[in-house]
This record gives C-alpha cells, sequence and structure tokens, in this order.
C-alpha cells in the first residue's frame, strides 16, 4: 500500500478541522508538515484531492470518495487495536502449552481448574512431549523444560528450581537392603532414562568427585513411568521433587542417602518465542503457573 496511516489521518484532520493549521495543532505537527503529509497523498494517488482558496479548503469529487474510505479504513484500526486493549485486560483465545508428562500431571493440572475460573474466555489445550519440540512447527505457545537452556532463539521465564533425590519404595528396600554408601549402589538395581544421558547424572559424588553417573538396568524414557516402577519396587532412581513430593509425605517413596546428596536442583523454564509484545494469553498462564509453584514445597 503506497499511502499510509498518519497521510490518512492528515487528510482527515485537515477536513474535520477546516484548515492545515487546525489540523496542524490537532495532531500536534507543524503547518508544514501536514501541508506536505497532504502533498505526499496527491502525489502518489496522481489526484487532487483538495481544491485550496484563501479562505477555504474545498474537495474534491475524488476527495469525497477517498475521504470516505479513509474514514472507514481509520475506524476499522483503531477497533482493532480497542480490541487488542480489551484481550489484553481480559485474555482470551487458544493457548497452546506443552510440557513433559511428570510436569503437566503433578504441577499443570491441578492449577486448570483455578487458572479456567479466572480466564474463562482462554481456551487451554495441554500436550506432552518428553522430548524439546519445535514450536513452530507444533504450534506451541508456551512450554515449560526442564534443566538447563540451550537455545537461543526463544525467551525463557524462570519459574523455578526442583531438587533432585535418590528414591526407592519401603517395600524395596525392605527386600533389598538400604544401600549406606555411594559405592553400595552399585549393587542394587538402578533404573533411569534412555534419553537424554544428562539425565543419569545422580546428584551424589561419584569417583570423580562430581555427581554420580549411572549406568541404568532399565531405562525408559519418561519420568512418570520411573516413578511407577519405583512405586512398584522395581528399583532405585533418581527423580524430581516437584513429581515425588506426595510420595515422600505419604512415605511410598523413600530418600535413599540424604547425607551425601548434593544439593543439585533441575531450573524450571518457560519457553516463548521472542516477541516484542507477548500476549496476554501467555502472560496470565505464566503470571498464573508462577504464584502457585512459588509456594509449592518442591520449590522452597
Amino acid at each position: 500500500m503506497k499511502t499510509t496511516l498518519d497521510e490518512m489521518q492528515a487528510f482527515i484532520a485537515v477536513i474535520d478541522a477546516g484548515s492545515i493549521t487546525a489540523a496542524a495543532e490537532q495532531l500536534d505537527q507543524t503547518t508544514s508538515g501536514v501541508s506536505r503529509a497532504l502533498a505526499r497523498l496527491e502525489e502518489k494517488l496522481g489526484t487532487t484531492l483538495l481544491t485550496r482558496t484563501t479562505r477555504r479548503l474545498h474537495l474534491t469529487e475524488e476527495g469525497e470518495a477517498f475521504l470516505a474510505q479513509c474514514r472507514a479504513i481509520v475506524a476499522s484500526v483503531e477497533a482493532a487495536e480497542e480490541l487488542i486493549a480489551a484481550r489484553r485486560e481480559r485474555p482470551s483465545g487458544r493457548l497452546r502449552v506443552d510440557a513433559a508428562m511428570p510436569f503437566v500431571l503433578h504441577v499443570i493440572a491441578p492449577l486448570v481448574a483455578s487458572y479456567r475460573a479466572r480466564y474463562p474466555e482462554v481456551a487451554l489445550e495441554l500436550n506432552s512431549s518428553e522430548r524439546y519440540i519445535d514450536l513452530l512447527e507444533r504450534r506451541t505457545d508456551v512450554a515449560i523444560r526442564i534443566g538447563p537452556l540451550a537455545d537461543s532463539t526463544l525467551h525463557a521465564r524462570p519459574l523455578a528450581h526442583s531438587r533432585l533425590r535418590v528414591l526407592a519404595s519401603p517395600a524395596y528396600l525392605q527386600q533389598h537392603g538400604t544401600p549406606r554408601s555411594v559405592a553400595q549402589l552399585e549393587t542394587h538395581a538402578l533404573l533411569g532414562f534412555n534419553e537424554p544421558d544428562s539425565l543419569n547424572y545422580w546428584p551424589v559424588r561419584g569417583a570423580d568427585g562430581g555427581p554420580l553417573y549411572v549406568r541404568p538396568v532399565l531405562a525408559v524414557s519418561s519420568g512418570e513411568t520411573l516413578r511407577r516402577l519405583a512405586l512398584e519396587g522395581a528399583g532405585i532412581v533418581c527423580l524430581s521433587d516437584f513429581m515425588t513430593e506426595r510420595d515422600r509425605d505419604a512415605g511410598t517413596l523413600v530418600e535413599v542417602l540424604p547425607r551425601q546428596n548434593l544439593g543439585i536442583g533441575q531450573p524450571i523454564h518457560a519457553v516463548y518465542y521472542r516477541n516484542t509484545a507477548v500476549s496476554a494469553r501467555i502472560t496470565s498462564f505464566l503470571d498464573h503457573l508462577a504464584q502457585a509453584i512459588s509456594t509449592a514445597p518442591f520449590a522452597q
């Protein structure tokens, strides 16, 4: 489009105000600036919109037709701006959120009812992926990622740190004995992840002085599967507090080697594509999530 919105607004202001000088005052611009805007507009359109005398401005036939269209266009833009302003105050529309299944089950799902009550016009869509996804490809607005971040094309909002613990069920420990040292772990059934391999570093000190690297006898892709296996007494696991808090409170999972725990926590971030203006839907959801996490025991 050759014609700019500023030029249309200047044209409308001149007609409504009755003169270029009055329009300039109304627009908080210089008289020469408004005059140049009108000249550019007529040059772009290749026609005369106004005839000027020493006392009055007169619309040509083309000017009258163009004025009607300008008013409609400017009114439409103003209506769109008002709509966006209203949506900022009252979020609405579809919001697609992606997170690993354990985080959906243990953190997000318990908050859905209160979020929906607060923002009933947001259509929330929850998806679960154990791997990192391409947000654009999967048409995802925001993703929750647990662990170190590497993708600099995304904006990241820190939400919490969740401590890692080595855990087992009382039934497993009663049957196989409780490890009293890191070295004794090697004699037990250690369960872990098949990917990423970084999740098989446990928060106890290994022989090299760093976190212990474990080669699991059974590897799975989901933390929730590991939790279920541990509850069934299949072996010892390493999981984050956000998904085992209730199990530990109930005594169905107990911490192994608590005094040797190095206090390692997993960072939890919300990520979304960098934008000059983040939608009210994303902001409302992340604020609600962050507020709830801030008082959660696993984030203390």
